[in-house]
């Protein structure tokens, strides 16, 4: 064989060898494909991104994939995993798909831009991601309530949900405080117990229920009640308004506080009752009723009281009728004045007292039994 025959059979190997392994290259990196739905996602700063990526195998052979991300941004944060295991290399066999989940993580302190970065396959794919931040980032506390306006009596318990989220990069300790007028009352609960100082954890967010309760007299009309958690370096305020309707409140009693009375069965006795509007709205409607021993019986003048002004009083007179065969002793006499929203009630002692006839009668009695025995004895002592 010539020399000339030997270096033409050479250089068509290596023209082959490298035409093979450049058909291999072109075939591989065909055959892996990276997939996500989602390439440019759009969050504000503390977000977490969990994209959820298909490792694509269309070549004819098994393929062992080694996993990387390059280009992330300085200070961000990520995980690759599948099948709830961390990874760092997937195997793929020809004509079949795996899945793998890349959470990435913006933090709090970043500015306000365009980040790209992407995710490699061992050099064969690459599928690149862009996430555009919204808004520049800050170390602040957010203090939020979904309802930050409640109507009710000056009675009732106005309870509003807020949510305290920490969107700074520590650990921090928020106390509260709600400025309120005097006599109000302002209770924060985290977890139903009552606190005035919360531990939240960075980027996260904590429940805290805010209890208001009105004195119970205030007067009707709106009030702001401003609440603040705040730490050393980083503080949220919140503003609450509670519209008070009106307080429902009513005190039924005797202008000399006397409780007690005397009565003959069978007659009539008047009680004087005094109805105080003790609440901060006006009292429509009061009614007077009672209730009382069997074959007794109460009337009530007037018997209707239209309308009492908050802070007003009015008289109403019960007569009161005892059985006129009552045993005499102690009956329990009630009293009620109701409307709508509101009752009082009083209770009587009421001396039930034997009728004065029969009282003459029983002295007539007594007198004639004495007289009888005289007279028996003055007949038949001697014998």
């Amino acid at each position: 064989m010539s020399t000339q025959t030997k270096w033409l059979r050479l250089f068509l190997t290596l023209v082959l060898g490298i035409s093979c392994t450049f058909s291999h290259a072109v075939q591989t990196n065909e055959s892996v494909i990276l997939y996500t739905p989602y390439t440019k996602i759009s969050v504000p700063p503390g977000e977490s991104i969990d994209y959820a990526i298909e490792v694509i195998n269309n070549g004819k052979e098994m393929q062992n994939v080694g996993l990387s991300v390059s280009g992330m941004p300085r200070d961000w944060s990520y995980s690759l995993k599948s099948g709830g295991w961390t990874i760092g290399q997937l195997s793929v066999l020809p004509g079949d798909r795996k899945s793998l989940s890349l959470k990435v993580n913006v933090p709090l302190k970043v500015n306000k831009g365009i980040y790209k970065f992407k995710l490699e396959a061992g050099g064969t794919a690459v599928l690149p991601l862009i996430i555009n931040v919204s808004e520049q980032g800050t170390f602040k506390t957010e203090f939020s309530c979904g309802q930050t306006n409640m109507q009710g009596i000056a009675t009732s318990t106005f309870t509003f949900n807020a949510n305290l989220k920490n969107q700074t990069a520590d650990k921090q300790q928020y106390a509260f405080v709600a400025e309120v007028p005097r006599g109000w009352n302002v209770t924060f609960k985290s977890n139903y117990q009552p606190v005035t100082s919360v531990v939240t954890e960075p980027n996260s967010t904590q429940a805290i229920t805010i209890e208001i309760k009105a004195p119970e007299r205030v007067e009707a009309g709106k009030y702001k009640i401003p609440v603040s958690a705040s730490t050393s370096n980083s503080s949220a305020d919140l503003a609450l308004e509670v519209v008070i309707t009106g307080s429902y409140n009513m005190e039924l009693t005797t202008p000399t506080g006397m409780v007690s009375s005397r009565i003959t069965a069978g007659e009539t006795k008047q009680i004087e009752l005094m109805i105080t509007n003790t609440g901060s709205s006006e009292l429509t409607d009061i009614k007077p009723e009672y209730t009382a021993p069997a074959n007794w019986s109460v009337t009530f003048d007037p018997k209707k009281v239209d309308k009492l002004p908050s802070g007003g009083s009015t008289r109403v007179y019960a007569t009161v009728k005892a059985d006129k065969k009552a045993i005499p002793g102690d009956y329990m006499l009630n009293m009620e004045c109701k409307t709508p929203e509101v009752s009082s009630k009083i209770s009587f002692r009421i001396s039930v007292e034997t009728p004065l006839l029969w009282g003459w009668v029983g002295v007539l009695i007594i007198l004639a039994a004495l007289g009888s025995v005289w007279y028996l004895f003055r007949k038949y002592g001697r014998r």
